[in-house]
């Protein structure tokens, strides 16, 4: 999508009266409807919106703009979001400073001042003196260019770094001499879903897609390859490694600590994956395959010599830790090491331990082994909430990690491997008090009986009579689990009164392989019918009601907004899908989409799975004559993961079809994608925006 200007003249005209309360109806652009049916095993559909997927069109470029324009008008009448903005806008000026990591001789760390669009990556010598080594700030005029991904060399001479543009997933890769910061060689072009893993000093392995024919931002792209760039060579010159003739849609290559073995993870979906060993020390030795299925998810996570240590979830839906000799690595010859829990297993190396993640109802809790498998001890967590980190390198005396709940800022902490100590590293010093506010999880009973938990986060001394503004938000999808984080917007939110909860949805990972199926396919159902006892527990326990209840997920999640107000469109006040999956019998024929099948199925599987995403595809399933939510779709113009189209097609469906006074307008960002190529200030402004809509929609006049 083109970068969009607010001064083009194919701007037309448009009146809108923002006015909550006025008796005029919402006048939206006019969106033009064409003759486009296809037919699914024998039943015709009709498309009428087909043409605004052209993401190249000057025809759709000037709906954008136009849309954009009814949004904004719109918006400028709210009393407060000038107030939401300024006020979001000091909370998030503070200073953020990451965890130190130390390659060769410098100790490097990431620190934002406060408003900088990126933050900027620092490094100290050993004499403590301290300088910038990479701005990203300076990467673009408008903060939209951000770094990716960063790797240094066996040597630590040399350290390749990726950027995005635009917030593409279309990345480019750099390579520097850490020394005098001057780049060596050219920049690698059109690296897609790749990291970047050295060998010795001598080069590195990426993986991305040959350029489709079209747009770059949606045409599809489904057989992902693995290269090695040779330093001081061209990229025309790189390697190809896996992926020629096996056509994969995700492919991966990292090299081991000891530069001994090449372990390549190949996947035709986001779920389960086959894993393959090469070893790096004989000439033209072949690929051996560690793992040939896609019914399962493995993967290396260390190795001592020729022993593997691989987390799969091989007769082990919650996860397990095995190890194998790399001569004959196959299932068969696995030696369990640390076995299945009742809590989902996610681990971590550093200081020559093994660190065990565990999620008990969404909340963390982290064993410390031994590589012999002996449990060393538990380690004492700063509270209840979300530790990630906890590793780093093998010979790291200290380790780092952060913690972080809904109402608390995150923190980091040192911690000794020897002694279990933890320490206050870096603490966020920000305008909101912690103490004020209380987080507390529930659970509820689904349609079909099964008990979802939620964690609902508020003010304290908040009354629960039913008319608190309330913000429902979940995602239910590829394995993913919601664990408790700190957000300004949502600080913002519960300090003007509003009460945020999480439910933990089927679909997610919260409680492994059988939580996330349950959730898939002939059963995303089950994903709808959760969120909507969520709502249906706040109301009932007078959390608050539908006039006050706003919806709120993005990407699956944003499928999950638009398929529960589609089909409970009374249940809630404010509707708020985010760059969301809403066209569900074409999402596989944009980018990388045709991997998310594991988890939804396609329209072209059969009748069944055809008649099953259409009957609750949000653009299939918006009816003239409802009223539906007031809604504010948001996306980005450069989204190359979930197209754009997905939330044009939504929006135009919404604005013809809503009946009453409920406004359906779509905020559209310029020169962002999936959630990232947004300078700071555009990312407060968009918040603000979902702020103010979100209350000024729920009829408050004053905010608290």
């Amino acid at each position: 999508m083109k970068h969009y200007v607010t001064s083009l003249a194919v701007i037309c005209s448009l009146a809108v009266n923002a006015q909550q309360k006025s008796t005029k109806k919402m006048q939206y652009p006019e969106t033009k409807q064409i003759q486009q049916t296809d037919t699914y095993f024998g039943q015709a559909v009709p498309d009428p919106y087909r043409w605004l997927e052209d993401d190249r069109s000057k025809e759709t470029e000037s709906w954008v703009i136009a849309q954009n324009k009814v949004t904004n008008g719109f918006l400028s009448q709210i009393p407060y979001r000038k107030t939401l903005k300024d006020r979001m806008e000091k909370m998030w000026n503070y200073e953020k400073i990451g965890a130190p990591f130390t390659k060769g001789e410098f100790t490097y760390f990431y620190k934002n001042s406060g408003l900088q669009n990126q933050s900027v990556l620092y490094r100290k010598d050993n004499k403590g003196l301290e300088e910038v080594f990479l701005d990203p700030n300076t990467f673009s005029k408008d903060g939209s260019t951000s770094m990716t991904g960063l790797s240094f060399s066996e040597d630590y001479k040399t350290v390749a770094y990726s950027i995005s543009e635009g917030g593409s997933d279309w990345n480019k890769v750099i390579v520097l001499d850490v020394a005098t910061k001057k780049q060596l060689g050219q920049t690698l072009n059109d690296v897609k879903f790749s990291g970047i893993s050295w060998y010795k000093n001598d080069g590195f392995y990426y993986s991305s897609y040959d350029k489709p024919t079209g747009s770059e931002l949606s045409a599809k792209t489904d057989q992902h390859k693995l290269y090695y760039h040779k330093m001081g060579t061209a990229q025309t010159e790189d390697v190809l490694v896996f992926g020629g003739d096996l056509k994969r849609r995700y492919v991966s290559g990292s090299v081991t600590k000891d530069n001994n073995y090449l372990i390549v993870s190949a996947a035709n979906a986001t779920y389960g994956n086959e894993l393959y060993i090469k070893d790096l020390n004989k000439a033209d030795a072949p690929f051996v395959t560690i793992v040939k299925d896609f019914d399962f998810s493995s993967s290396v996570i260390h190795t001592e010599g020729s022993t593997l240590f691989i987390e799969t979830d091989l007769d082990a839906p919650n996860s397990k830790i095995v190890t194998v000799d790399a001569k004959k690595p196959q299932p068969q010859n696995w030696k369990v090491l640390i076995r299945e829990t009742e809590q989902v297993l996610t681990p971590s190396t550093g200081g020559g331990y093994l660190f065990t993640h565990y999620m008990k109802d969404a909340v963390s809790v982290v064993k410390q082994y031994n590589f012999a498998g002996q449990l060393i001890r538990e380690v004492k967590l700063p509270g209840v909430g979300t530790v990630s980190g906890v590793g780093g390198e093998e010979e790291d005396k200290i380790l780092y990690y952060s913690f972080t709940n809904y109402i608390t800022p995150g923190s980091i902490y040192s911690y000794d491997p020897k002694t279990g100590a933890s320490q206050v590293y870096q603490q966020p010093k920000l305008d909101f008090n912690t103490d004020q506010y209380e987080s507390k999880q529930v659970f509820y009973t689904s349609k079909d009986g099964t008990k979802v938990p939620m964690v609902i986060s508020y003010k304290k001394g908040t009354k629960l009579d039913g008319k608190n503004p309330t913000m429902l938000y979940a995602y239910g999808g590829f394995n993913i689990s919601l664990t408790p984080a700190f957000s300004i917007a949502n600080a913002l939110w519960m300090e003007n009164g509003g009460i945020y909860a999480v439910a933990n949805l089927r679909g997610g990972g919260e409680y492994g392989k059988k939580w996330h199926v349950a959730g898939t396919q002939l059963q995303k159902q089950n994903v709808f019918d959760d969120f909507i006892a969520a709502a249906e527990y706040l109301i009932a326990e007078k959390y608050t009601s539908s006039k006050f209840l706003a919806i709120k997920g993005g990407s699956n999640g944003g499928l999950l907004v638009g398929a529960c107000m589609t089909q409970r469109p009374d249940l809630f006040q404010v509707a708020l899908p985010a760059v969301g999956v809403l066209d569900m019998l074409r999402y596989h024929t944009f980018t990388a989409g045709a991997g998310w099948a594991y988890d939804y199925g396609t329209s072209e599987d059969s009748a069944q799975m055809f008649n099953y995403l259409k009957g609750y595809s949000p653009v299939h399933n918006v009816k003239a004559g409802v009223q539906y939510p007031a809604t504010l779709v948001t996306t980005g113009d450069h989204d190359d993961r979930v197209v754009p189209a997905h939330s044009f097609k939504f929006a135009a469906a919404l604005q013809e079809k809503q009946t009453g006074k409920n406004p359906t307008l779509i905020r559209i960002a310029v020169n962002a994608g999936h959630g990232a190529g947004k300078s700071a200030a555009e990312t407060i402004q968009e918040n603000a925006d979902i702020l103010a809509f979100t209350f000024y929609n729920m009829g408050v006049t004053k905010l608290k």
